[in-house]
């Protein structure tokens, strides 16, 4: 499919996301989670064209599955253009065109991306000029990953996963993500670990908000060291994910057999992501994970946030 593009429209790529670790806290009265992450953007991409309209409104198409994807204010991108027009006084709207590639409801961060690009291009579009803070500031208001998509690179997330502090990673991580025909709803995945932690038990009231980034990490990522990383590599999301969908668990078995370095849930699944020592031994598990029929990807990073192109 494709979508005819104004010529005046304003393009913007931003990249998926892998949590290359990711501690999930005990659930809040609020029902937010405490979070410890690291997340690495990868070489996966969602591409947004922000053209002038008199109001608002949105068309997607994909590399990927988009019968998900919904065209009214549920959609991230066009709560982001609303947001961004309503804090700056915009009085005109504007037309979304999307091309997904990053998988939906993949635990990849495609909307959040769709928004963080969808932000840029109506900032530039419209000539609002909030710059990097501000920007920052309406997309931590739109949801916990948006502000990253806006970065990219490798951040250190911690609060809701919002408040970034860029990382040091060195060199270059080549990853092979295995997509699946169905998504996972993040909520559901949220909830049946805390259902998995309570045993019967009551939610504490007053659980503790801050979670740390083990050192091991960040020292394997700043030595740009697959080897180093691969073992202290960690998902909190992965069990919870694994008890909804089985499959990922042979999945994430077969990979590793296949010659990668380790395995793990992207975020709240179920794309897997699969670590390896360079790009030939990435390529070599692409193919053979293909060979079992499955749909694999060889992607890398980090890569920068969300870009104008042209």
């Amino acid at each position: 499919m494709s979508f005819a593009r104004h010529p005046d429209a304003v393009h913007v790529r931003a990249p998926g996301k892998i949590n290359v670790y990711l501690g999930v806290g005990p659930r809040h009265d609020d029902g937010y989670h405490a979070l410890a992450t690291v997340f690495q953007a990868v070489s996966l991409y969602e591409d947004v064209y922000a053209s002038a309209s008199d109001d608002f409104s949105i068309a997607v198409v994909g590399d990927v599955d988009i019968s998900g994807v919904p065209l009214d204010d549920r959609n991230l991108a066009l709560r982001a253009a609303k947001l961004l027009a309503q804090t700056a006084g915009v009085t005109q709207g504007v037309h979304l065109d999307i091309r997904k590639g990053v998988p939906v409801a993949g635990g990849m961060g495609g909307g959040s991306a769709d928004a963080a690009a969808a932000l840029v291009a109506c900032d530039a579009l419209w000539g609002t000029e909030l710059g990097p803070r501000g920007l920052h500031e309406l997309a931590a208001r739109l949801g916990a990953d948006v502000p990253f998509a806006l970065h990219g690179g490798t951040a250190v997330g911690t609060g809701r996963g919002d408040v970034l502090t860029p990382a040091l990673a060195r060199g270059r991580f080549d990853w092979v993500l295995v997509l699946s025909d169905t998504g996972l709803s993040t909520p559901e995945v949220y909830g049946r670990l805390d259902k998995l932690r309570m045993h019967g038990e009551a939610l504490a009231d007053d659980p503790t908000e801050l979670l740390e980034v083990p050192v091991a990490v960040l020292q394997a990522l700043r030595a740009g060291d697959a080897t180093e990383l691969a073992p202290v590599m960690m998902n909190d999301l992965e069990a919870a994910a694994v008890v909804g969908r089985p499959d990922l668990e042979l999945t994430l078995a077969d990979g590793v057999r296949m010659g990668a370095l380790t395995g793990i849930v992207s975020g709240s699944g179920p794309t897997t992501a699969f670590l390896c020592g360079g790009p030939e031994a990435a390529r070599a598990v692409q193919d053979e994970l293909k060979a079992t029929g499955r749909e694999a990807l060889h992607v890398h990073g980090p890569v920068p946030g969300a870009q104008i192109i042209g």
